[in-house]
């Protein structure tokens, strides 16, 4: 008998088309006429620009990047062999020791002169938890005060290997599903999305202050990055949550709250009124800060329950004394209150001054000039306060009347830039802050052409030599040195590459150019006459005001670049000033197209 079985009918293969190549990343080689790679970044990926899976691609990329990590976390780090406060490696090992020794009411009370812990609570549970494998893994490395300052070399690599894997779980994923989100938003090819995860992904600064100097900047950086991944997906609820993870992990991340806060109220209230949009992301709004709150909180109230003497012998900060109404130091929630307005006091320290050191913003350079310590912290809190909203007032007013989520980049690096350079209390390692939403802007159409890779390229370059006194502190030149170069060398940049600045070059305007070539060639004299030239005996510090000086300067060019690019490319200089600019060399569609094509639907 016959088999009723008959055989599947093979499917055909769907034809393979390849992928369209950017003209950006294209020249055309004058010997062969053929295409050649256009930088050298572009020449390490052109043998995959075909048919190479991107699922080959990305694990070569994570271990490329991975590997210069962990090749700089082998020089020193913050403070090593500087007693006696070290610097920010013992600060976050502080941290974990208090976290894991201490019960968790005592954590924002304990020996504040000696590192007191300054972070919202999402990083002491972060240090609560590598505190916790750590002492499982050698107890002297976290025991109550007998462990400060130690040095151990096995100590370090642990404490490196933390960095590392906290970035791989929170920054780099992140990194690669915005890159993703947003390539595929703009119509960028897989082929040129992995060339920016790359660029993005081997930014030097983040490298030498993270995995060199010793933080856990990327993984507040990486929940920001899940929250603009969120907006682009239209999971504005998950944005949320995110954004207020990266809040309560570093304060720092205000830098971006009032883009993002505008970007919010903008999608609620156009192109008409979304009531329910609007209360669903006030109320998980509320409930993220309540959940991360929350095991400080309960946790503090449980052992106050425990033990009656523990809430007195804590002192209550200055905020909380200084209130008109009195609170019951009995009542049942009285440790809720002196909990939530301790950790306040110690996240926002308006008490330190303006300034902490020397910084490349406006207050580092009056500071300069006419020294501030002679005014008083309070006119000073309400005077930066006042120049920081009108820095980012015309930021905010753009992206809320324009909510269109390719422009929150945009929006985000603007209102960084201008926190960074007005706002209060301001670290020179903010600088990271601002630099993200820019870097990963080389992911958008066009974004590897000559005007986006020059200008982000510049920002990064000045934004990395403006933490060299910092890094040399840590005896970090050769590192600085080594990752600054490469990233220049594969971008195709000054001052291994001129080739952007040529007079054959004509994508870049002339005043760009020239503007560019100026601060690179102030910065390559600084470093000769920082490492040759002696500063005179009555001003020791002379290089690093030149240094202040100047990076302040480009960085208020780089606020001033980044608030123009959102106003233009919102369409607001079309719609309402008449004003009719070609775009196409910013990878942008005509507004005339644009309205054309409406018309014709």
């Amino acid at each position: 008998m016959l088999s009723p079985h008959r055989p599947r009918k093979k499917k055909k293969a769907a034809a393979t088309t390849p992928p369209i190549i950017a003209q950006s990343l294209v020249i055309t080689d004058p010997k062969t006429t053929e295409p050649a790679p256009a930088f050298p970044l572009v020449s390490f990926f052109w043998p995959a620009r075909k048919s190479t899976s991107q699922w080959i691609v990305l694990p070569l990329i994570l271990m490329v990047v991975g590997l210069f990590r962990w090749a700089v976390g082998i020089w020193g780090y913050s403070g090593y062999r500087i007693p006696p406060m070290h610097g920010d490696f013992e600060a976050q090992r502080h941290w974990m020791e208090i976290t894991t020794q201490l019960p968790i009411s005592k954590w924002y009370f304990f020996d504040l002169q000696y590192w007191g812990l300054d972070y919202p609570p999402l990083t002491a549970y972060h240090s609560w938890l590598l505190g916790k494998i750590g002492f499982w893994i050698q107890p002297r490395w976290f025991a109550l005060e007998t462990s400060r300052g130690i040095e151990e070399q096995l100590l370090k690599v642990y404490m490196r290997a933390t960095v590392l894997i906290s970035e791989y779980v929170s920054y780099i994923p992140a990194a690669i599903l915005f890159n993703r989100k947003i390539a595929k938003l703009r119509g960028v090819s897989a082929w040129e999305s992995s060339i920016v995860l790359a660029a993005v992904l081997l930014q030097p600064a983040t490298i030498l202050i993270d995995h060199a100097h010793f933080q856990y900047n990327t993984v507040m950086l990486g929940l920001v990055l899940a929250s603009m991944t969120s907006v682009l997906a239209n999971r504005y609820l998950w944005s949320c949550v995110f954004f207020v993870g990266a809040l309560c992990f570093k304060q720092m991340a205000l830098y971006f709250a009032p883009a993002m806060f505008a970007y919010l109220v903008g999608i609620c209230l156009i192109p008409r009124p979304n009531v329910l949009r609007f209360v669903s992301v006030s109320l998980v709004t509320i409930l993220s800060f309540a959940v991360i709150f929350g095991p400080l909180l309960l946790g503090s109230l449980y052992e106050s329950t425990k033990d009656s003497k523990l809430v007195n012998s804590l002192e209550p900060p200055p905020t909380l004394r200084s209130l008109p109404l009195q609170i019951d130091t009995k009542s049942w929630y009285y440790p809720l209150v002196l909990q939530l307005a301790q950790s306040i006091y110690r996240i926002f320290p308006f008490a330190r001054g303006i300034l902490e050191d020397k910084v490349a913003n406006f207050w580092g350079c009056v500071h300069t000039i006419h020294k501030l310590s002679f005014y008083p912290i309070p006119m000073l809190q309400r005077f930066s306060m006042l120049v920081t909203f009108i820095s980012i007032l015309p930021t905010c007013m753009t992206i809320s009347l324009f909510p269109r989520k390719e422009l929150l980049p945009w929006a985000m690096a603007s209102s960084a830039w201008g926190f960074f350079l007005f706002s209060f209390q301001v670290h020179e390692k903010s600088v990271l802050l601002p630099l993200l939403p820019m870097t990963v802007l080389l992911g958008t159409e066009g974004g590897l052409g000559s005007e986006m890779r020059a200008w982000i390229g510049w920002a990064n370059i000045l934004g990395v030599w403006t933490l060299f006194p910092l890094l040399k502190r840590d005896e970090l030149r050769v590192p600085y040195a080594v990752l600054t170069l490469l990233w220049t060398y594969l971008l195709g940049l000054p001052p291994i590459s001129w080739s952007l600045y040529t007079p054959r070059q004509t994508e870049l305007a002339a005043p760009t150019k020239l503007l560019h070539l100026a601060f690179y060639m102030a910065m390559l004299i600084w470093h000769v006459l920082e490492a040759f030239v002696a500063p005179p005996a009555g001003k020791p510090d002379l290089w690093v005001v030149i240094n202040t000086l100047i990076g302040a300067a480009g960085f208020g060019i780089c606020l001033l670049w980044c608030s123009w690019q959102l106003i233009l490319r919102s369409g607001l200089m079309e719609d309402y000033f008449g004003v009719r600019i070609r775009l196409e060399k910013l990878g942008k569609v005509d507004v005339k197209e644009k309205k054309a094509s409406r018309k014709s639907q």
